[in-house]
């Protein structure tokens, strides 16, 4: 039986890494079986998830990387061309996340945090957390 919990982020800049890492670890502490897997989803089109090292500038070095990948092109989107960037950029992330666990506890790399990417802020994001035994 899965578990399911849904949490709002605000974030604040137009692009921003969001360490969720705690928030997701303090997810598991109530959750009924101690070892599985955790799905981390962001039901939206402009924001993303993924794992990553945040060492001190690397949340920039990050944010300035996504940007330089995207050509210089003419942008179809409908709604709002110069909106379209930020919605491939996303999409290339992904929009969740599964992460094993163990005893209650994320079975992460040394280095490796949680984090929400931010890429058309500032806004409240929903967070939704799964947990499957």
């Amino acid at each position: 039986m899965a578990e399911m919990k849904i949490l709002a982020i605000e974030t604040r800049d137009k692009d921003q890494i969001i360490d969720i890492t705690d928030t997701v670890a303090r997810y598991l502490h109530d959750v009924q079986q101690e070892s599985g897997l955790c799905t981390i989803f962001v039901p939206h089109t402009t924001c993303a998830v993924t794992a990553m090292d945040l060492d001190p500038g690397t949340d920039l070095d990050f944010l300035e990387a996504l940007r330089r990948l995207l050509p210089s092109i003419r942008y179809r989107h409908p709604h709002d061309p110069a909106h379209a960037p930020d919605h491939i950029l996303a999409t290339l992330i992904g929009p969740s996340l599964v992460v094993p666990y163990a005893q209650r506890r994320l079975l992460l790399g040394t280095w490796q945090r949680l984090v929400l990417v931010e890429l058309d802020g500032p806004r409240r994001r929903t967070l939704h957390l799964t947990c499957f035994g």
